[in-house]
């Protein structure tokens, strides 16, 4: 923020967005509306199923329900500011909204990342140590990994939200983006951005290289245990169990690493909000899909609920 004499001046930032095409702001908007309503319905309908289907009641699950409300949560923080500057001509949005929205946003992309984590090692126990997973993953640990991955991440939004609000910013800003990232609010100030963005990478460099390690050690393990098993349907079932987890995180955290902590001043703004559109819209809608479609309790679940609502409407 900054002071004029006695008056302080509260900077407007204006979300560019996609507005160098106009002939696909009305196509664009259609398939983010569409894509955020699988997303919201996915993700609460994910919820539901586990939460009503006694055999769904199990860590994997407890962990899948908190990466869809995670999605869920993120999505929404994100979808409707671009829905509305798909089609309305003022894209501008208040300097308290833009630092909101990326506090929010960094709190549950951060969360999204250490929840993978956990899952990971979930199946690693589960895996590898199949005998003592009811004594290794306890209610209680599980509990103190998801409230963990959230109060990291509020501590990370919190830190670096701070130093958002330590820089000063013109009257009036043009963000080239559709998101209030951090990168580009920090592009747009008014002060030396050298130390926040230092911090903003340091912060991605750990999170991403905390959660790649106990991602990649866990499936370097599971992999290693499987190759010992005697039964090729045996090695096929455990194989198939955990393509659904690593196809997420190879989504997730491929594009993370590509924005964040694979820095190239040669990337053009256009690659830089496709790769955003695909981790704050594609891939909130592409988890439930990913982890049902695969699943037969979770499909069972979905066509008894299906039958039911269409009796009800038919009585």
């Amino acid at each position: 923020m900054l002071s004029k004499g006695n008056q302080s001046i509260i900077p407007t930032f204006i979300l560019l967005g996609f507005s160098e095409y106009p002939e696909l702001q009305i196509p664009l908007f259609l398939v983010f509306l569409s894509t955020y309503t699988v997303t919201v319905v996915g993700n609460l309908g994910m919820i539901i199923i586990i939460k009503i289907n006694p055999k769904l009641h199990t860590i994997m699950y407890f962990f899948l329900s908190h990466l869809s409300f995670v999605d869920f949560c993120y999505s929404t923080i994100v979808t409707p500011k671009l829905l509305e500057n798909l089609i309305a001509e003022d894209r501008t949005i208040p300097f308290s909204g833009c630092i909101l929205q990326f506090c929010f946003a960094c709190i549950f992309a951060v969360t999204e990342t250490f929840m993978l984590a956990a899952m990971a090692y979930d199946r690693f126990v589960a895996v590898c140590n199949p005998l003592l997973y009811t004594t290794i993953i306890s209610q209680k640990l599980c509990v103190l990994l998801v409230a963990g991955s959230y109060s990291w991440c509020i501590v990370c939004a919190l830190t670096l939200t701070y130093f958002l609000l330590a820089l000063s910013y013109c009257e009036s800003s043009i963000i080239n983006n559709f998101i209030c990232d951090y990168s580009v609010i920090v592009s747009v100030s008014c002060s030396d951005p050298h130390i926040s963005q230092m911090l903003c990478f340091i912060i991605a460099i750990f999170n991403e290289g905390s959660s790649l390690m106990i991602i990649l050690l866990s499936y370097i393990l599971i992999f290693i245990t499987v190759m010992r098993m005697p039964s090729a349907s045996g090695r096929q079932k455990t194989f198939s169990t955990c393509a659904s987890h690593l196809t997420a995180i190879t989504i997730f955290h491929g594009t993370i690493l590509f924005l964040y902590c694979i820095p190239n001043p040669k990337t053009s703004w256009l690659v830089v909000k496709v790769a955003s559109v695909f981790y704050t819209v594609v891939i909130p809608m592409l988890n439930p899909l990913i982890y049902s479609l695969r699943n037969k309790d979770v499909k069972d679940t979905f066509r008894k609920l299906v039958v039911t609502k269409l009796l009800c409407h038919s009585i």
